[in-house]
């Protein structure tokens, strides 16, 4: 493992961190029971006096009971679209039971999924919706059919809009407005307007092959107005590899001592 330190959390010392999948269970055939996932978590240490955590995914899955101890039963995701990823942190004994997920880097599990980011302004009609297009790997942005699988709301809630006196009147919320809005201060300072006019919301596109793609993003209203596109550099994909579901011995050659291996 890299070595890393974050608040009590340290992989320095510690190495060979394998995860060893457990069967749920032995079926009357020989059938392997694999739901739910469990793993056993080994690990060696050159450290003294300090219990252990292990984390999956970048959350928090148990903490040793002593300092000898160098291996833990855990559960882990039974979906096998996305590798797992575990890891192994040493503490102090009075923190063994801290869950220090929040300082540990989540794990990226978009797998060919681009994230796109809207700066919405208070200009912007509470009708307004985007939509989202692409190139299709062709390096020329298709307008016909949007990525977008349906309109994208600016606007998702009538309480996301400024009220009376922030927009014009009638058109939004009057009293408790702006109550689920971004305030002053709390916006993307430098990347847009200040205050309330520096929101934002996300849209997440659907798994895209391995490839070079641009994206263009229009906004437009119910009245049928349309603002210009804005067009994104190139973005690379690459998608994680799908992990294997299981191994096993098609053939062994005693002779050649050749092993033939089938993955599925």
């Amino acid at each position: 493992m890299k070595g890393l330190t974050a608040m009590g959390l340290t992989s320095s010392g510690i190495e060979f961190v394998r995860a060893l999948e457990m069967p749920g269970g032995i079926r009357a055939d020989g059938g392997y029971v694999g739901v739910p996932r469990a793993v056993l978590v080994k690990w060696r240490s050159s450290l003294a006096g300090k219990f252990y955590q292990v984390y999956v995914n970048g959350r928090y899955a148990g903490a040793t009971v002593d300092s000898e101890q160098r291996q833990m039963v855990v559960h882990i995701p039974t979906s096998l679209d996305t590798a797992v990823r575990v890891e192994v942190f040493a503490v102090e004994a009075d923190e063994a039971d801290t869950d220090f997920s929040s300082h540990i880097a989540p794990l990226q599990v978009d797998n060919g999924r681009v994230r796109i980011v809207l700066l919405r302004s208070q200009n912007l009609p509470i009708d307004a919706i985007a939509q989202v297009y692409f190139d299709r790997g062709t390096g020329e942005i298709d307008y016909t059919e949007p990525l977008s699988d349906r309109p994208i709301k600016i606007w998702p809630s009538w309480q996301d809009k400024a009220g009376f006196a922030m927009s014009r009147f009638g058109a939004v919320d009057f009293g408790y407005d702006s109550a689920a809005a971004v305030g002053f201060g709390k916006g993307s300072l430098g990347n847009g307007q200040f205050g309330l006019d520096a929101d934002g919301i996300e849209w997440v596109s659907p798994p895209l092959s391995a490839g070079v793609y641009r994206f263009a993003v229009r906004v437009c209203d119910s009245a049928g107005n349309q603002s210009a596109s804005s067009e994104s550099g190139e973005v690379v994909v690459i998608p994680v590899a799908r992990p294997a579901e299981s191994v096993t011995i098609s053939s062994f050659d005693k002779i050649t001592n050749q092993l033939v291996l089938s993955v599925s």
